[in-house]
């Protein structure tokens, strides 16, 4: 068999086969080149691969941006929270139990009458404090109408007094004359309270009273509230808290124990 034909078959060998086959024939370039031509692509596939950091960075017209939206952001979380106020400090829902100094404080605001009042015009009356608005569909005219029963069956029946007070939620629309003409409709010795947007809702604010604007169709809205009411003694402090779920009966008689109570 001719040489060139044997070599030709052996660089298909394994390894070991190869480097007997040097032994005998002496050396060839030809022969080494095919027999460690696997062995040197080994070490060539084992060698590290350098590894390079890529560095990202933000386009510069991204950062004006997100400044603004966040902006936007941390604006509607505060409107949010001016509009929506929460109940009683340490109370949670529970209304009853309020007390003291814990809830209530200074106001000055605008009567029915176009007259600047202050809580310190009120001193010496126990006062039935309630916040709603004129336009309130269905449960504030149910709630002016269950005061008005529970404090005259409370002064016919035991001869006790309590001054109610309406104060809107509603400012830009109750104006004083729009104010009176509709309490007149449920009592005329109810006291009306409106004024500017800032003083209603510090007041609301100082009172824990939730309230939201809703927005419907077009220009109208809604104001959503806890519809409660607050028992202030003479000294305008709040005593007392009631919610919805009173009827006028419940409503007198808890009043009646609360005056009773604190005369006693």
């Amino acid at each position: 068999m001719p040489i060139s034909r044997y070599l030709f078959f052996s660089t298909k060998q394994r390894p070991g086969q190869c480097l007997n086959l040097l032994r005998r024939l002496g050396p060839s370039k030809r022969v080494q080149s095919s027999c460690f031509s696997k062995s040197t692509n080994q070490n060539h596939w084992k060698r590290p691969v350098p590894q390079v950091k890529v560095e990202l960075k933000a386009p510069r017209f991204l950062v004006i941006p997100a400044a603004v939206l966040g902006f936007v952001g941390l604006a509607a979380f505060v409107h949010y929270n001016d509009e929506r106020r929460a109940v009683p400090k340490g109370q949670g829902s529970d209304c009853v139990n309020v007390k003291g100094p814990i809830i209530g404080g200074p106001f000055t605001l605008v009567n029915t009458e176009n007259k600047v009042v202050t809580e310190k015009d009120f001193l010496g009356n126990w006062v039935l404090l309630y916040f709603g608005y004129t336009s309130s569909p269905d449960i504030g005219p149910e709630q002016l109408k269950l005061i008005t029963k529970a404090l005259n069956t409370l002064e016919s029946k035991e001869n006790l007094k309590v001054l109610p007070m309406f104060v809107t939620l509603d400012p830009q629309r109750d104006n004083p004359p729009h104010l009176r003409a509709y309490l007149e409709e449920f009592e005329s010795r109810i006291v009306g309270l409106t004024g500017p947007v800032g003083a209603i809702r510090q007041m609301a604010q100082e009172y824990r009273v939730y309230f939201r604007k809703v927005e419907e169709e077009g220009d109208d809205y809604l104001v959503e509230t806890s519809h409660n009411m607050y028992l202030i003694n003479p000294n305008m402090e709040v005593v007392k808290c009631f919610g919805v779920e009173y009827n006028a009966e419940e409503l007198s008689e808890a009043i009646g124990k609360e005056l009773k109570r604190t005369s006693s």
